[in-house]
């Protein structure tokens, strides 16, 4: 091979790694003011929201701490990785929202946030999913 062909397959392979690099993070997830929906539509009490919002999460792993009347700290700690998350609720609606992690964040290489690792997002969408179901339970 000569030079340029190397230059040029090397070149090509720098692009791909970091076309990969970049399009592997992805936007943070949030779910904001999600209903609390039950099965006859009947309203639950703050005490019930709470309990099926702890226990969504920790089925799931999670570390939950109720930090405040309608707010819960939600932490997922995995092999090096970590995820918090801020659940803010009352008995209408709640909310998922990224607090911070460790881990996780996808940085630019002058170290600006080009979003997460989409694992992340599939974690809070099995949150999200075992909160619902929850809901769903108290009422049975």
């Amino acid at each position: 091979m000569n030079i340029p062909m190397i230059r040029s397959i090397s070149h090509a392979v720098l692009c791909l790694a970091l076309f990969t690099t970049v399009s592997c993070a992805a936007p943070i997830l949030n779910v904001t003011d999600a209903p609390v929906k039950t099965l006859s539509g009947k309203e639950l009490t703050s005490d019930q929201v709470t309990k099926a919002i702890v226990l969504a999460g920790m089925g799931l792993k999670w570390e939950m701490d109720v930090a405040a009347p309608g707010h819960i700290i939600g932490t997922l700690n995995l092999r090096s990785h970590q995820a918090i998350v801020d659940i803010t609720y009352n008995t209408k609606i709640y909310s998922i929202a990224y607090k911070k992690s460790r881990g996780l964040m996808q940085v630019n290489e002058d170290g600006t946030a080009i979003g997460i690792h989409p694992n992340y997002n599939g974690w809070i969408e099995n949150l999200d999913n075992a909160i619902r179901t929850q809901f769903i339970a108290v009422e049975q």
